[in-house]
């Protein structure tokens, strides 16, 4: 049985860039378990995808990263696409934002190149976790232990490789949400 998220409320952090469906995929998922999704970027309006070779859709923003706080939100969803994470990892208020998440070990799930993120705040040490593949020597650089699976959850930290490995990121980036805090790391 699927949690409910009826009471939860869930930052989806982005960029332009972002893998269309690695996007598209998790919030649709997680508004059917009821939490309330809302698409958050340094940027205004909409913001492009990239869907796989191509550029993909155009989201609306729902409301900009510096009008809003860690506080406001329960979880916090990074999605890949090489654009996207190389952009936000340049933005100071975006890694101060991903940081208080793992800081408070609220849950946190990055899929593909999202990871990138998670590197810049330099709170992954010891933490296992996946990625995309080119990413391991990063991740492993910054202390992680990487492993290629398809889903992996430390504590509240739920990470996957690619689109593929979609349905069970989304399970368990549910599950951990539902679960509520962690014990900070």
């Amino acid at each position: 049985m699927m949690a409910s998220l009826s009471n939860r409320k869930v930052a989806i952090l982005t960029e332009e860039g972002f893998e269309q469906v690695e996007l598209t995929s998790p919030k649709e998922a997680l508004t059917a378990a009821g939490a309330t999704v809302h698409i958050i970027s340094p940027k205004t309006g909409k913001i492009k995808a990239w869907n796989k070779t191509d550029w993909g859709i155009e989201v609306e923003v729902d409301k900009q990263l510096d009008a809003v706080s860690p506080d406001d939100y329960d979880a916090l969803v990074l999605p890949g696409g090489v654009l996207n994470p190389d952009k936000l990892r340049q933005n100071k208020d975006a890694v101060a934002f991903v940081s208080a998440f793992l800081d408070e070990g609220k849950p946190v799930a990055a899929i593909c190149h999202g990871p990138q993120m998670l590197i810049e705040t330099g709170m992954i040490k010891g933490r296992t976790l996946t990625s995309y593949p080119s990413l391991q020597t990063d991740l492993k650089n910054a202390g992680a232990n990487w492993v290629d699976q398809e889903v992996v959850v430390d504590n509240g930290l739920v990470t996957s490789r690619k689109p593929d490995d979609l349905d069970a990121f989304n399970r368990k980036t549910i599950e951990e949400i539902g679960e509520g805090v962690h014990e900070a790391v």
